[in-house]
């Protein structure tokens, strides 16, 4: 007796799950039943830096998504729809936004909330290391994080820049027992990716290697420095190279998360088969703003 023929599609047995919903129809309400594959996909939640918004990340959300996973763009408040709050904006009224971003993401009904990976540049960077402190973090994305002195946690953030010595500050190796974001770091026990920029006037390489030391505990440690590349990655061409390292990491970490939940996870080629939706030189530059 011959086998199937190679051109036989193969059904691959996976749980499913079931929610009740009613449907307005031409004779009323009517029940219905909505199967659902039983399976959850992780989530990337995406922090901007100072001065940005979420349209900096919207494109790459929609390229990591087709690797198969759910992305969430916010802006921070103080900046987008909140600008004018931009001049009193606090550290930590912006922790609280990316905590209610994370909460909102982890929430959905599609995704794994064990499973969630944070991607932040500059001051985004900085909240969402801290943020790894207060919930649930596997995978943590950072380019050019931002780093700041512990005291006036309080304070518009733009105040910091003229209470306290920052060029001086990130010009120096800053021990982790000495800082709430690299303690942060230090107790993580995820994936990391840390993206520097050669030529960035804002974060030096000081503060590099300040986050790289800390991660003492990091499942991994993928570090890159883009040849070229300002702070706010202000040519296409630099936008484009992190672009690559961002997806090409994910896509080796997020298979991990579903290798037991009976998925098929794309890859880095496949997602950039996918129909384009908006090219990555059509992305908003970031720009590096007067203060990071």
């Amino acid at each position: 007796m011959s086998g199937p023929s190679p051109n036989t599609h193969r059904c691959i047995a996976m749980a499913s799950r079931e929610q009740k919903i009613e449907i307005r129809g031409g004779s009323g309400t009517i029940d219905g039943t909505l199967v659902l594959p039983g399976v959850l996909v992780p989530g990337v939640l995406f922090v901007h830096g100072w001065g940005g918004s979420q349209q900096q990340y919207l494109a790459r959300a929609r390229e990591i998504a087709a690797l198969g996973c759910v992305c969430l763009t916010f802006d921070l408040g103080g900046h987008a729809g909140t600008q004018p709050k931009r001049e009193t904006v606090s550290r930590e009224s912006n922790l609280y936004d990316v905590l209610s971003a994370y909460d909102a993401l982890a929430a959905h009904p599609s995704v794994d909330s064990s499973a969630i990976a944070l991607v932040g540049s500059s001051y985004g960077g900085y909240l969402a290391t801290i943020l790894t402190s207060m919930r649930p973090v596997s995978w943590l994305a950072l380019r050019v994080p931002a780093l700041y002195i512990d005291t006036g946690w309080e304070l518009p953030k733009l105040q910091l820049h003229q209470d306290q010595d920052l060029r001086t500050y990130r010009r120096s190796i800053v021990a982790a027992a000495t800082n709430r974001a690299l303690r942060a770091c230090a107790a993580f026990k995820g994936d990391v990716l840390l993206v520097e920029s050669e030529h960035d006037h804002l974060i030096p390489p000081e503060v590099i290697k300040s986050y790289r030391a800390a991660f003492t505990q990091a499942r991994s440690l993928t570090y890159r420095c883009i040849a070229g590349a300002d702070h706010g990655l202000s040519d296409e061409t630099s936008q484009r190279v992190y672009t690559g390292h961002l997806v090409q990491w994910l896509s080796e970490m997020l298979p991990d998360a579903r290798r037991d939940r009976g998925t098929a996870p794309a890859t880095a080629a496949t997602a950039r088969q996918a129909p384009a939706v908006e090219p990555v030189d059509q992305v908003e530059p970031e720009a590096p703003p007067k203060a990071a």
